[in-house]
């Protein structure tokens, strides 16, 4: 098997696998990793970043190159100098032309020869005079990428209401769509405030458990349905297949529960 690591990279907020050959690298060793986007400066972590120990040896992960040297070190650091400035720069341009955007990130390719800027916009922006500007002003390639809501949490980083940390800047590999169905299946509460994460969308983690729900209510009757019970019939209000109760409305306005496991298709008032 080969020689996995996990490396954290600026501007990746999700750690990645690295094949370090024979180099012998300790945790917080700053190294130099071979990506699709050139040569770029990494920490070595304490430990993988996901266990990967059964697919290791099926995949090509990026090679590590060497032990990153003092240059290296030196020109991350005038890079994170130089973003921070950019965004500056372009942040006042923005506001200089009355652009309906809101600058996100600004990334400097690893070769140095194009800086990204990425932004959000309810509709597309006329940003030609923009780019110009500040192509003129840094003398380099300018790129403007517009994101999504969820792309700016992703980058940006931050905490769920869950306290960890966000789903989409730890482990996520990709989104995934997420629907109000899914939360009415798990019977949650349909209020924005918690069914939403921190960019304004439905939280990604509503659809880990959504396939789950669906195969356990199988055969299940639906909420409103009329069924019958020990102490009369009554109204399906829940059905919580977690606690495998199923809370009946009594025709006398009492609350019924009945046990999933009792429940038979012929109990139902046709």
């Amino acid at each position: 098997m080969s020689n996995i690591i996990g490396i954290k990279i600026r501007k990746h907020l999700r750690p990645v696998h690295a094949d370090a050959g024979e180099f012998d690298f300790k945790a917080d060793d700053q190294v130099v990793i071979d990506t699709k986007k050139g040569p770029l400066l990494g920490t070595v972590l304490p430990c993988l970043p996901y266990e990967c120990r059964q697919i290791c040896s099926k995949k090509n992960y990026p090679k590590i190159i060497r032990k990153a040297e003092d240059a290296d070190i030196r020109q991350e650091e005038l890079n994170i100098r130089m973003e921070k400035d950019y965004f500056e720069v372009c942040q006042k341009k923005i506001g200089k032309h009355d652009l309906p955007m809101k600058l996100v990130d600004v990334e400097i390719e690893a070769d140095g020869s194009k800086v990204v800027f990425f932004f959000i916009a309810e509709n597309r922006v006329d940003f030609r005079a923009l780019v110009k500007e500040l192509a003129a002003d840094l003398r380099t390639r300018i790129e403007m990428r517009q994101i999504g809501a969820r792309s700016e949490a992703q980058r940006i980083g931050g905490v769920g209401c869950c306290g960890r940390e966000l789903c989409c800047s730890s482990f996520l590999q990709k989104f995934y769509p997420v629907t109000v169905k899914m939360t009415k299946e798990q019977g949650l509460p349909l209020d924005p405030e918690k069914i939403s994460g921190i960019c304004g969308r439905l939280m990604c983690c509503l659809a880990y458990e959504y396939e789950t729900y669906v195969s356990l209510k199988k055969g299940l009757p639906k909420v409103g349905k009329k069924i019958k019970t020990p102490k009369g019939i009554g109204k399906i209000r829940q059905v919580n297949v977690l606690s495998k109760k199923i809370s009946v409305e009594l025709e006398d306005g009492l609350t019924y529960e009945l046990d999933t496991d009792t429940y038979n298709p012929d109990m139902l008032v046709k």
